[in-house]
């Protein structure tokens, strides 16, 4: 029924406070009962405690404002010195890459030659504010941009410090002013200038001169802003010797003074007298990595105290009226409290009874009597008089209860007439019978509350209770909240997006408007979901989530249909699609920025589908089929794009769903088939195995094979991998189709075994639907034991991103594998995110070197340099190497040269059938000499 505030921190103190005083008054007051003295004695007494309390909290929060001011001092100055560091840190690095800069063009065109040459690729910095020069190793300026003064250098420090030092590390001279550059036209002042060089090397390696950029020392303290540092404020760059480069105090700039670094820390620190200028401050420095400098900044203590001196005085002056008033108030009150002392007791005693029952209640209660018009019991009501409240009444109304007794309920609450409030209570007053209402607050002290009210009649009025169910509110409205919203991201969810569709589709078809709606699926995020964990992928939704919302309009809606596929709504758009293009594409650009994921960071892309009503439907449901058609078109050109919309879309839907069908069909025809003891399906429509070859590269011989799955289509012939495993992992096919290829895998493995040809190591690739199955392994064992392999004879490959998505699930499911006696080979590897703290932890006996990087081997150093590291770091781990994707010569010496353990790729043979290896071990068997000799390649079929 009331309305109330918050207390502030101030207010919080003094509630604190409150107690102690209280029993020190209910002590005083049992006192003085028990004396003869009266009100209007004890009454001037009593007024000591508030009077204290006054002066009390005044220095309290004096004290508390001043430790505020200086901490916030302290704060500021340690947000200044950052955000310095990190200016002069750029500035720093940006003079050091242009030393690099013009030491290799001298390297590569002479001294002579290299600034022109520089300038022509817009290399040299502006001249206006830097100097750049070379010289020789006499010392003598041979080239510069501005021109410089000839002059001798050979003695200066930062050019003997080059000539007799080769620590590779940049020299930076003390500010000095150039005799040769005066400020005024009589020469009483010289133009500073701060001198960053590096040594140059001849082709032999040794000193051929320098590489010299000079600045002016205001370059770096021309951040200095007025509105933040003040009039008094200090940013300066220091040596490493304590003398300063540049200094800027307010509007003066100077250099060469000594400030001694080593007293200030980089925790704010003061206020101290730190320069020579004699004002206090509070100061911060940074250390510059790589130079031997230091950042250092400062606030004036007075400028930032000034606030809290005006404040204090306004303290001191408030607690002084206040005291008087008190005063003045105290002894009014006591010059009439005689005549009221015997009213106040009777009143005391009436009420001690109702005070006990309504103190322990949680809800306010107000006793109001009714005023009726003409004061006559029929008469109508005029307005309601607080008879009495308890506690939690006067913490609504913000009041004490005596100062809200005998008040009109009109002057308390003069909103009360207007929402309805007075009307309930003068009906129940009237008629009698009994009301309850919530309302939510609007105004102070409740303002924003949900409260909820009962009025009953009583005898000349009515009693009304009050009770604050904002968190009840609050509770429901979360729950309405989780229902309709995205709990990770807070975005609308499926069913607040189709909601709003409908609504507005609505308003379209009622004005005759368009709307467009574009389906969003996030390019590479799996990557980043397998390789950093699940924690990592939450937090990189929620970063991309933020910034596509940040590229909308108010009036549009984003929300997220699960995963990593969100939805946009654009309303009252162009009928134009070309009109979409700019918002599309700034949605675009802002999921393609990198995002620091866990200390890495990582980009991912968008494929977007975008549909516009009514030209490519009319309905939430083919509206939103469309877009999806369109978005998978977007993924298929490529991704990191968007499409509209075509009728032609929905033909590559329909293929899609048609080879899904197909895909199901061949599952079933080649598990009836293996369920018939046939090897081939009938029809023709079903998969059989191809085996790739592994060779070891030391000694040539055949010693293992990889089973490759390949679906004969009645219609389209040999389909290949590429374009039916996606298709069977996103619908879980995979997990049929893995299944029979490891049973079919480990039947032909016995069958050559029993045929007494040389014994060979199946692989067979697990996909991660696979490895996720809890019964993964029970089927390996089923698997070996139906067809009476060894375990030792099979090997299953995984990629590295699938052990990363659930890294103590792989290690738990590899273990049992290793048990088992079966081995284990990383596929693919280098190309996900690889973790080395958990590589090592893996029980695998093999790692395979992508076919990515040993296309390029024979004449890629960065191949080369890959393909080096993963054979020692295998070796170093007591792994075995095989390279995938081997189809040269050149390729295949390489990696012998470099003793990689085994190969396999069309220079050897390409996947064949079961027949032609078992004709290969024959051969082998009969023959003394290796089998890995070069075959002519076969056409290339996907593996």
């Amino acid at each position: 029924m009331m309305d109330g505030t918050r207390p502030s921190g101030a207010g919080r103190r003094a509630q604190r406070l409150w107690p102690a005083l209280r029993r020190t008054f209910v002590r005083l007051f049992a006192l003085l009962r028990a004396s003869t003295h009266e009100t209007h004695i004890a009454l001037p007494l009593f007024a000591l405690l508030p009077l204290v309390a006054i002066w009390v909290s005044t220095f309290h929060f004096i004290d508390a404002e001043r430790s505020a001011a200086e901490n916030a001092a302290r704060d500021a100055v340690r947000e200044l010195v950052d955000t310095y560091e990190a200016q002069v840190a750029r500035n720093l690095n940006a003079i050091d890459q242009t030393l690099k800069v013009i030491k290799y063009a001298v390297e590569m065109d002479g001294p002579t030659g290299a600034l022109p040459a520089l300038r022509r690729q817009g290399l040299l910095p502006p001249g206006l504010v830097f100097v750049v020069g070379v010289a020789d190793r006499e010392g003598r300026i041979v080239a510069s941009s501005p021109a410089l003064p000839a002059a001798d250098n050979a003695h200066q420090p930062w050019f003997t410090v080059h000539r007799d030092n080769d620590n590779g590390l940049p020299y930076v001279s003390r500010t000095q002013g150039d005799p040769a550059r005066q400020l005024d036209p009589q020469g009483s002042q010289q133009e500073p200038h701060l001198r960053f060089t590096r040594r140059i090397n001849d082709a032999a390696g040794k000193f051929a001169g320098i590489a010299i950029v000079e600045v002016d020392p205001a370059y770096f303290t021309s951040s200095y802003e007025r509105s933040r540092l003040g009039e008094q404020g200090l940013l300066g760059l220091v040596g490493s010797d304590g003398v300063t480069r540049a200094l800027r105090i307010g509007e003066q700039m100077s250099w060469g003074q000594r400030i001694d670094v080593d007293t200030l820390d980089e925790d704010a620190t003061g206020p101290d007298v730190s320069v020579p200028d004699g004002v206090a401050r509070y100061a911060s420095v940074r250390r510059l990595h790589g130079f031997p400098l230091a950042a250092v900044a400062g606030l004036s203590d007075r400028e930032q105290m000034a606030v809290f001196a005006q404040h204090r005085a306004n303290y001191l002056a408030a607690a002084l009226g206040g005291s008087l008033l008190l005063i003045a108030v105290v002894g009014t009150i006591s010059a009439w409290s005689w005549q009221l002392a015997k009213a106040r007791r009777r009143e005391r005693r009436a009420l001690e009874t109702y005070a006990a029952a309504s103190e322990a209640s949680l809800d306010a209660i107000f006793v109001l009597r009714a005023l009726r018009e003409g004061g006559g019991a029929d008469g109508a009501v005029l307005d309601f008089v607080i008879e009495e409240t308890n506690s939690r009444a006067a913490r609504f109304i913000g009041a004490p209860k005596d100062a809200m007794r005998g008040k009109r309920l009109g002057e308390l609450l003069p909103f009360y007439r207007a929402n309805g409030m007075f009307e309930e209570l003068a009906r129940v007053a009237v008629d009698g019978g009994a009301a309850e209402a919530e309302w939510l607050a609007l105004t102070a002290p409740a303002a924003g509350r949900w409260l909820q009210r009962q009025v009953v009649q009583v005898e000349g009025g009515v009693v009304a209770t009050v009770r604050d169910i904002t968190e009840r509110k609050l509770s429901e409205e979360r729950i309405r909240h989780l229902a309709h919203h995205d709990e990770l991201t807070g975005l609308p969810n499926r069913s607040l997006i189709r909601d709003r569709l409908e609504q507005a589709l609505k308003n379209a078809r009622r004005s005759g408007g368009n709307l467009a709606l574009a389906f969003v699926d996030l390019d590479g995020f799996k990557l980043v979901n397998d390789g950093l964990g699940h924690n990592a992928g939450d937090e990189l939704l929620k970063v991309v989530a933020g910034r596509m919302g940040g590229v909308l309009r108010a009036s549009d809606t984003l929300g997220r249909l699960g995963g990593d596929e969100f939805v946009i709504l654009l309303p009252d758009v162009s009928d134009n699609p070309l009109a979409l293009t700019p918002v599309l594409e700034k949605i675009r650009d802002a999921v393609g920025e990198a995002v620091l994921v866990d200390g890495q960071a990582v980009r991912v892309g968008c494929s977007m589908g975008v549909v516009m009503y009514p030209r490519d439907g009319e309905d939430p449901k083919t509206l939103m089929m469309n877009a999806d058609a369109a978005m998978y078109r977007a993924k298929e050109l490529g991704k990191h794009n968007f499409q509209f919309y075509t009728r032609e879309m929905n033909a590559s839907v329909e293929e899609k769903l048609m080879l899904l069908e197909g895909l199901r069909e061949a599952l079933d025809a080649t598990l009836a088939a293996e369920a018939a003891g046939l090897d081939a399906v009938a029809g023709g429509n079903g998969f059989h195995l191809l085996y790739q070859p592994k060779v070891d590269l030391r000694s040539g011989h055949l010693f293992g094979v990889e089973a490759l799955i390949r679906w004969h289509h009645p219609e389209h012939g040999i389909v290949s991998p590429a374009r039916f495993i996606g298709l069977a992992e996103e619908s879980g096919l995979i997990v049929g189709i893995g299944e029979w290829v490891l049973r079919r895998a480990c039947r032909q493995a016995q069958l050559w075994r029993t045929a007494g040809l040389d014994q060979l190591i199946v692989s067979v690739n697990v996909s991660a639907r696979q490895f996720e199955e809890k019964h993964l392994v029970a089927r390996v064992a089923g698997a070996l034991q139906a067809s009476g392999l060894p375990p030792a004879a099979l090997e299953l490959e995984v990629t590295e991103s699938l052990l990363m998505r659930d890294l103590n699930q792989a290690l738990e499911r590899m273990g049992e594998l290793k048990a088992m006696g079966v081995s284990l080979s990383i596929d693919d590897f280098g190309t996900g995110y690889s973790s080395l703290s958990a590589l090592k932890s893996f029980p695998i006996s093999t790692l395979k070197i992508d076919k990515s990087f040993v296309r390029d081997l024979a004449h890629s150093p960065d191949d080369q340099a890959i393909a080096l590291a993963v054979i020692s770091l295998a070796h170093r781990l007591h792994l075995r190497v095989i390279a995938e994707g081997v189809e040269t010569e050149e390729q295949r010496d390489f990696l012998r040269a470099h003793e990689c353990d085994e190969m396999q790729g069309y220079l050897f043979s390409p996947p064949v059938a079961a027949e032609r290896i078992a004709a290969m071990l024959a051969q082998q068997s009969t023959h003394s000499r290796p089998l890995a000799q070069p075959i002519r390649p076969r056409p290339k079929l996907v593996g």
